[in-house]
């Protein structure tokens, strides 16, 4: 990621602490949750990793495309899992999302100019991206408060269960996503 070092650490932090919540929360009883929590733990890892300064480590050359292939196939399985429900539809945008900036970081580090491709449809795809984040952000940052008339008002759900931490951890990551696309 291109910028200043202390805004890049402090998305490494943001980042990492989310996908180690999101390693705690695969403990749920809840089969779908722990399901959803790994693929947040795997994009939170990988956005930290994202999201180290240059300065401080330059990844190998394969780190890239590795990283395009590993949140390629967890696109395809939030793909595959789309089908039972609209809910996972955000985890393939953030896989496509991830997917695009290590394409891109993989093209600015063979000597191009940031952009992979023609350079005509890549910032419209970045912007189509980064306006869906926003966008998930502000819905997602509404719906963050926890309802009184919520189903065991929170007493008998376990903290691994409860859909205000999952919002939390999908808002965080949503949030550096917005801070990483205009970057690319």
């Amino acid at each position: 990621m291109h910028g200043p070092a202390s805004s890049g650490w402090l998305l490494v932090a943001l980042c990492a602490a989310t996908g180690a919540y999101c390693l705690l929360r695969m403990r749920s009883r809840v089969e779908e949750q722990r399901r959803a929590a790994g693929g947040e733990a795997l994009m939170g890892f990988g956005m930290a990793a994202m999201a180290v300064p240059a300065a401080a480590f330059t990844p190998p050359a394969w780190a890239w495309p590795a990283g395009a292939a590993v949140f390629g196939a967890a696109g395809l399985q939030a793909l595959w899992a789309a089908r039972a429900g609209a809910c996972h539809l955000h985890h393939l945008i953030g896989a496509g999302a991830m997917v695009h900036m290590a394409v891109t970081m993989a093209a600015s580090r063979t000597g191009g100019h940031g952009h992979a491709g023609n350079g005509a449809d890549i910032p419209l795809l970045t912007g189509s991206l980064l306006l869906y984040f926003v966008a998930y952000v502000l819905v997602t940052g509404a719906r963050l408060v926890p309802v009184a008339g919520t189903p065991g008002g929170g007493r008998d759900v376990g903290w691994g269960d409860r859909p205000e931490l999952a919002r939390a951890c999908r808002l965080a990551m949503a949030i550096a996503m917005v801070a990483m696309l205009p970057t690319m």
